[in-house]
């Protein structure tokens, strides 16, 4: 059947093309605007449509559910303000390689410098941040335009899914009428079926493939890490993810330990029965253990996906004299302490599948392993001591808010996902968290390293999966987006939250800022005393409360302990509250690394 007209045309002709792209789902807002768009998608039936109220929460539910699963969930909103509100989404997908796109309904050209309500500049409103943008045409009924349409549609898709994935942004206008209503004359009965109804699958087929090595440039890099005492560091994994198995093999070939970051994808899975993998590393690795002579240092490091979460480790890599081979398979830099030697612009799976063939024998010796195993060791029994068996726990044994990741990262289900948020609680998942054999999918936003957004990154991780989703942010965070929690309702999604509420920003509690008071902690640490259990009966979600602050560590770890057992094998939603005390957590915090460090190195 013909369309009514040429917008309903052009928006079916857009969707359909997504759809026949294998895009199943798409995140809509309501607006006028953006109605050919959104009933386009409502009536197809392979696209499932979330609605998300707050455009900043859908644009970040999109990334989440990008981050999941490594591909496109396509945003739609109306005009305006509208779209400026995807921008700190934007901003996320364009550090960290997570694929979006948005589709910004628009006012008619010439509206445009008009004072039109609802009308402001979106050409390029997200600047360099998309890897491809397009201002669509006004909607044609006209065979050469729809194929154009269709065509773009696979360029946005084939930029925002490539090997430098991230954010593509096509601005769409319209103009009147917005609905499905009868134009004659507005779509003439000829119209091409190609160009109407596109083609059987996609309209352009994406074939991409991956930057590899060739021989030579391979065979080299083999012999540069034909040393002693090597080791590969995995920071936080691109989507959609290292490939463990990979990893293990190339950590076997060699001999060389695994450090790998909580985000990696390579600290959780059944690989670690068999693969050394080391976790401890931020509570005993600092830019002074290269200088110690008590422990070795590596001849070469191969370091795989981001700039990793901790800073002692990335202090630590630059003080070594180690050559250090960053690999990136789009060619980019991702090595801020500029200490790196080489850029191997290779995909790192597959990289590290065609070394662990190459370079088979292991080179490295026991002794090197050991150094690491055994400091890994040291260091996780130290951190799950209990701080204070004191009924009343003195500051210096207060409960850790590390304790909280500890806790929840030994008692997940299997499988899981777990997304962390910014600021403290993804350090103290690097430090806390040891290497298990649990089916882990960690996930964080680490590209800017924002907190807006984080409610809604999870939840839209979780929409993805059937796995169990657990969600650990801090009080900040979770003020940030609270908007965010409507998901667990409209868009059928179940979380535990874990929410760490130290009353305001606890992380500048690290920072010489702390000294300095006023203004610290007005404008710094900036307590804010808000109680968040009405955010339980304003989103129909089942809220309890640990209060840390007066207990020793052990009973407030037991009391954490099952409550989150309680959340995880019950039914729907749940917001467990940790109350604690930044300054005496990051106290402990800091007397708990002396700890480690002075075993480690036995003093």
């Amino acid at each position: 059947m013909t369309a009514p007209n040429r917008n309903t045309l052009w928006a079916r002709a857009l969707v359909d093309e997504l759809a026949a792209a294998g895009v199943d789902a798409v995140v809509v807002s309501p607006g006028s605007r953006s109605t050919p768009l959104t009933m386009a998608a409502a009536r197809h039936e392979d696209v499932h449509v979330f609605s998300q109220l707050d455009e900043r929460s859908a644009a970040f539910f999109a990334l989440g559910r990008a981050r999941r699963t490594g591909e496109v969930t396509p945003l739609i909103c109306t005009s305006g303000t509208a779209a400026a509100n995807y921008h700190p989404a934007v901003v996320e997908a364009n550090q960290s390689r997570v694929p979006l796109l948005c589709l910004t309904a628009d006012r008619p050209p010439e509206l445009r410098d008009s004072g039109a309500n609802q009308t402001i500049d979106q050409e390029k409103i997200f600047g360099d941040a998309v890897r491809f943008y397009k201002d669509l045409p006004e909607p044609a009924a006209d065979d050469r335009k729809l194929r154009s349409l269709r065509t773009t549609v696979a360029q946005a898709l084939a930029a925002a899914e490539g090997a430098d994935a991230g954010p593509a942004h096509l601005n769409v206008p319209f103009s009147k009428p917005l609905e499905p209503t009868r134009v004659p004359g507005d779509v003439p009965e000829d119209l091409a079926s190609e160009a109407e109804h596109g083609r059987d699958g996609a309209y352009v087929s994406r074939n991409a493939g991956v930057p590899e090595l060739d021989d030579r440039s391979l065979r080299e890099l083999a012999r540069g890490l034909d040393v002693d005492r090597g080791l590969v560091v995995a920071g936080p994994a691109d989507p959609p993810g290292l490939d463990p198995e990979a990893v293990t093999a190339l950590s076997h070939a060699t001999g060389f330990p695994i450090l790998a970051d909580p985000l990696s994808g390579v600290r959780f899975g059944g690989h670690t029965r068999v693969a050394p993998v080391i976790g401890g590393y931020d509570a005993y690795l600092s830019a002074d253990a290269a200088a110690d002579d008590g422990w070795e240092d590596p001849e070469a490091v191969l370091r795989l996906g981001g700039s990793p979460t901790s800073k002692r480790l990335r202090k630590y890599l630059a003080a070594t004299d180690a050559r250090q081979y960053v690999v990136d398979p789009t060619g980019r830099w991702r090595e801020a302490e500029f200490r790196a030697t080489d850029l191997v612009v290779a995909e790192p799976s597959r990289l590290c599948g065609r070394l662990s063939q190459l370079v088979a024998g292991g080179s490295s010796s026991g002794a090197w392993q050991r150094q690491w195993q055994d400091a890994d060791e040291v260091a996780f029994e130290v951190l799950e001591e209990p701080t204070a068996e004191a009924e009343e726990a003195p500051e210096e044994g207060a409960f850790p808010e590390g304790r909280v990741l500890q806790t929840v990262a030994e008692e997940l289900p299997d499988p899981a996902t777990l997304f962390v948020s910014n600021s403290m609680p993804v350090r103290d998942l690097d430090r806390f968290a040891a290497p298990s054999t649990t089916s882990v999918t960690a996930l964080g936003n680490r590209g800017a390293s924002g907190i807006d957004g984080i409610v809604s990154s999870a939840l839209g991780a979780g929409s993805a999966t059937t796995d169990d989703l657990t969600l650990v942010t801090g009080d900040l965070a979770y003020y940030h987006d609270m908007n965010g929690l409507l998901a667990l309702d409209r868009c059928d999604v179940d979380a535990t939250v874990v929410l760490i509420n130290n009353d305001g920003g606890g992380i500048f509690h690290k920072l010489p800022v702390e000294e300095f008071e006023p203004p610290f902690t007005e404008q710094f640490k900036t307590p804010h005393g808000l109680d968040f259990e009405p955010t339980g009966e304003l989103y129909d979600i089942d809220f309890t409360r640990v209060d840390a602050r007066e207990q020793a560590d052990p009973a407030a770890t037991q009391e954490l302990r099952e409550r989150y057992r309680e959340a995880r094998d019950s039914e729907g939603s749940h917001v467990i509250e940790v109350l604690t005390d930044a300054e005496a957590s990051h106290r402990t915090r800091e007397a708990l690394r002396d700890e480690v460090v002075a075993r480690v190195r036995g003093e």
